[in-house]
């Protein structure tokens, strides 16, 4: 509904033409800024709400107590089932580390969440066959459980911005009425809103750019020449782009149909779909620098590994 109010506003009230690319980046920015947004607002405030009946210390002593990196499964898991894209999956993961989650299993989250959704799925079906589509869901899991394992070992809290994320917890408040409780996540949601949405707009903007002006013709071509080196290089091309899993599986079935390996083809669209430019602007907003650095470094190296040992099942899977 809200893509056809923003398109009518645009396209029958303004009458701007939709195939020019100045407008389809409108009508992207506009989007995606009011979507993350409001799921920023709706999924803190939820997520305070339930928080008064859950208070930090438990959280934190009932995933401290998991053992074999059952916490990071169960985050990455409930990331596969979430149809977030790498900006939507934010306001999830910032809701995570208020209620005292460890990092590293909001990162398992954060991973997981964009890399596997019942879209993506869907799409892969229909143009790659359940093997691929099987082994896809798998290693993108995966890669979320170990790289929120890794991250979590690495002790980053100290690299989080003080005045967004709690690091310490707060002193327990006693709730007496639902109109208390709801209160606080409205509280919640609101100071936290204030705080990031401008560097929403900023993420979603380049985003948009970068959505309709980064011609997809050209990356194939680099690619499709990369030689030894075609998975890190389609990685790092993947990396800064942003989009939709309508626009990604599409560009992904083009390069494998023009010969390139299985595991290049989705090494790409993994590195798409985990890690793009606006999710780091946006994500400047949660941590710092070196941060998200350490992130995208690590999210990369397993992509990449990935990809390669994919190209060596290429016969098996295709």
């Amino acid at each position: 509904m809200l893509e056809e109010i923003i398109s009518w506003i645009l396209f029958t009230f303004f009458k701007l033409n939709p195939e020019l690319k100045w407008v389809d980046s409108l009508n992207f920015f506009i989007n995606d800024s009011i979507k993350i947004i409001l799921l920023l607002f709706i999924m803190i405030l939820v997520i305070g709400f339930l928080r008064t009946y859950f208070p930090q210390e438990k959280i934190k002593k009932w995933i401290s107590k998991s053992k074999f990196g059952s916490g990071n499964f169960f985050a990455s898991l409930f990331g596969a089932m979430t149809p977030f894209c790498s900006c939507s999956s934010i306001p999830l993961f910032i809701s995570f580390l208020e209620a005292g989650i460890p990092l590293g299993v909001t990162f398992s989250f954060l991973i997981t969440s964009p890399l596997v959704n019942e879209y993506l799925v869907i799409l892969m079906l229909g143009f790659f066959g359940w093997k691929i589509t099987l082994a896809y869901v798998i290693s993108g899991m995966f890669i979320g459980m170990i790289s929120g394992l890794i991250l979590g070992k690495m002790k980053l809290e100290k690299h989080l911005e003080k005045d967004l994320i709690s690091k310490n917890v707060k002193k327990e408040i006693k709730f007496k009425t639902i109109k208390d409780r709801l209160k606080f996540g409205l509280n919640e949601a609101v100071s936290i809103t204030k705080k990031l949405w401008l560097w929403i707009l900023i993420g979603v903007g380049i985003g948009a750019i970068i959505h309709n002006y980064v011609p997809s013709e050209f990356i194939q071509s680099i690619v499709s020449k990369g030689g030894i080196f075609a998975v890190p290089l389609a990685v790092v091309l993947g990396v800064p782009m942003y989009g939709s899993c309508a626009a990604i599986v599409p560009i992904a079935v083009v390069l494998f149909e023009k010969g390139v390996p299985i595991g290049t083809a989705l090494a790409f669209m993994m590195a798409i779909s985990a890690l793009s430019f606006p999710e780091a602007v946006i994500l400047r907003r949660v941590m710092k620098l070196k941060l998200i650095a350490i992130f995208f470094g690590v999210v990369t190296v397993a992509i990449i590994l990935t990809g390669f040992i994919y190209n060596l099942l290429g016969g098996i899977l295709v």
